[in-house]
């Protein structure tokens, strides 16, 4: 089973109505999780507004912005989220910024050049506003000409989903702790940890990582309502050397395609059983227990638990993860 030492997260991506998000998070406090991770996915609900919600329906859970992209959001904006959250809610608030999904920044018209400077910058200029300093930052992205945010300094801790090396290791040396993004296998996570601690030269930093989750009566059961959720994710290009490393044989162009025309029967033959096996915890208590100690063994502080989209499938993961 998980080791007590690691705290237990929930991510939720949006799909579900917004009604349903004060529930989902009294579902996450009561069954014991640290942390509510509400993913930024363009075209999804709106994550400050479900940050909203979830902080107001519970007590003491912490919220993740996760993950606030500068190329969709400039950094001050974002800054100015985290910092009101915070201030309604002291001490129960994280952001996590990232690069964002590349295929929803296409379908939005975003460009999204020069990523590690890009994300650079946004770390600054996010850590200078939220410690309530007068910023004045000139970059080569961003620019902020002496300004500092209305709510003064806030203790907003700043994370970075990150799956590649130079962002890895961006993570390492400049923030608070580094997000393994949802459907990695083991073996990418190991990796990713790594190349995170090669960049922050031993400063300490909180590894995070999410895993997709799904609970059965047996295998099968948990294994197939997970594919097309794993499979979504899978189809990005930057998840070549997670597929890799973690030893499943997955055709990304024809999945993207198959993605793209909707034709949900190929996307359930190429996300097979063995590639959600490799990929997420699910199937029976016991099989999700024993992967989820996979995860946990790579040294992370937080296995945060996705796929998830109703408050009863939050309790009852979260009943398996911490039994």
């Amino acid at each position: 089973m998980v080791s007590r030492m690691a705290e237990v997260g929930i991510s939720i991506d949006g799909r579900a109505p917004i009604a349903d998000i004060p529930n989902q998070a009294r579902a996450a406090e009561e069954g014991g999780a640290s942390t509510l991770w509400i993913a930024c996915h363009l075209y999804l609900r709106d994550p400050l507004t479900m940050a909203a919600l979830a902080l107001g329906a519970t007590r003491r859970i912490k919220v993740a912005l996760m993950a606030m992209s500068p190329y969709s959001l400039h950094p001050v904006f974002i800054a100015m989220a985290a910092a009101s959250l915070e201030e309604m809610y002291p001490g129960r608030v994280i952001l996590c910024l990232g690069v964002g999904a590349p295929a929803d920044l296409k379908a939005a018209g975003i460009d999204s050049p020069r990523p590690i400077r890009t994300l650079t910058e946004a770390i600054a200029i996010c850590r200078s506003l939220l410690a309530g300093e007068m910023t004045d930052f000139q970059g080569q992205v961003f620019r902020v000409s002496g300004r500092r945010l209305a709510n003064g300094a806030r203790n907003v801790p700043i994370v970075l989903a990150a799956s590649r090396p130079n962002m890895l290791q961006l993570a390492g040396r400049a923030t608070d702790g580094v997000l393994i993004s949802a459907a990695t296998s083991p073996p990418f996570v190991k990796a990713c940890l790594a190349q995170a601690a090669s960049g922050s030269a031993g400063r300490p930093f909180r590894k995070l990582g999410i895993v997709y989750t799904k609970l059965g009566a047996t295998e099968k059961q948990g294994i197939d309502p997970i594919r097309r959720p794993i499979g979504f994710v899978l189809r990005g290009a930057h998840h070549a050397e997670n597929i890799r490393l973690g030893g499943a044989t997955l055709d990304q162009a024809a999945l993207g395609a198959a993605y793209a025309a909707e034709n949900w029967s190929e996307v359930d033959r190429l996300v097979n059983d063995d590639v959600v096996r490799r990929h997420t915890a699910s199937g029976t208590p016991a099989e999700v227990r024993a992967r989820l100690e996979e995860y946990r063994a790579f040294g992370l502080d937080e296995v945060v638990l996705g796929g998830m989209d109703d408050a009863r499938s939050i309790a009852t993961a979260l009943k398996a993860a911490t039994s």
